[in-house]
């Protein structure tokens, strides 16, 4: 195994992006990564992973109350995939709408008890809320309870980039300092993990890093030569215990990723640090 990819979506056709997001939102978001999205069978997206020999962890979706857009049944579908190939898929990201009050509950209980996924995952700019509203907290409890983690997108986003308006996308949701930071401290037994590095609020990002024992981060949605240099020092520094890859498949292509990556000139140990030792480490992942 050469590295867990902590940050994966599915590219099934369960996962087809316009019924998810709308036309409209997929045409930018494909020009704002330079990719064509493709709808792939089972087989074809698990095979871009055994190539790499890498194992990937997966996503649901859910933004209905915000979006309006079905996503129903997407955390089914990660489970579904995990089962079908488990050399593979080693674990799965529930995404619940946490505008749907008791039905988020029963949902992250039925995904986390039934479905068998790992942990709680959230795109707060997307579903519109700040992650430290206390109507939210009951959620945080939950995951406290099931022993699992939670993670937060921060930084800014690729959806409604370029967009009039950014498509009434607001980043104001996805700032570490204050949001995670008081989630964090309000839940000290809770493993938060920081998606993505937190442009343009990086150095925030850090100092939750840095003063908070229960906060991580994954360095998916970024290509590598792009990561702020503050954050390439961290990694190769003082937080290298901190940060695990994740590459926002199929937004980054893994290879490009890995690639650029590697070619820092980071010590051996970081690098497998970064690629599979935290998350077995933070994820508590028997990989």
């Amino acid at each position: 195994m050469k590295a867990i990819d902590v940050h994966v979506h599915p590219t099934t056709a369960a996962f087809d992006r316009k019924r998810m997001w709308g036309p409209e939102l997929v045409e930018y978001i494909s020009k704002y990564y330079g990719v064509e999205y493709k709808v792939k069978t089972d087989e074809e997206m698990a095979q871009d992973f055994k190539e790499l020999d890498l194992k990937a962890i997966l996503i649901g979706w859910d933004t209905e109350s915000v979006s309006g857009y079905d996503t129903s049944n997407t955390n089914d579908e990660v489970a579904r995939l995990i089962k079908k190939f488990p050399d593979v898929f080693i674990g799965g990201w529930a995404m619940i709408d946490p505008w749907k009050g008791k039905a988020a509950m029963r949902e992250l209980e039925r995904c986390i008890k039934e479905l068998g996924l790992m942990g709680l995952k959230f795109q707060q700019a997307l579903q519109a809320f700040f992650p430290n509203d206390r109507r939210f907290y009951p959620l945080y409890e939950k995951c406290v309870e099931l022993k699992i983690p939670v993670s937060f997108h921060t930084g800014t986003t690729g959806a409604g980039a370029g967009m009039p308006g950014g498509r009434g996308v607001r980043l104001k949701y996805t700032r570490p300092v204050p949001y995670i930071d008081d989630v964090a401290a309000d839940f000290p037994e809770l493993t938060i993990i920081m998606i993505h590095p937190s442009w343009p609020w990086h150095e925030e990002q850090i100092a939750v890093l840095l003063h908070k024992g229960n906060v991580f981060a994954d360095l998916s949605g970024w290509a590598p030569k792009y990561f702020p240099e503050s954050i390439k020092r961290e990694v190769g520094g003082r937080l290298q215990d901190k940060f695990m890859y994740g590459s926002d498949y199929p937004e980054i292509p893994p290879k490009r990723w890995l690639n650029e990556f590697e070619g820092f000139g980071f010590k051996p140990e970081v690098i497998e640090k970064v690629l599979y030792k935290n998350a077995q480490r933070i994820l508590n992942l028997r990989v």
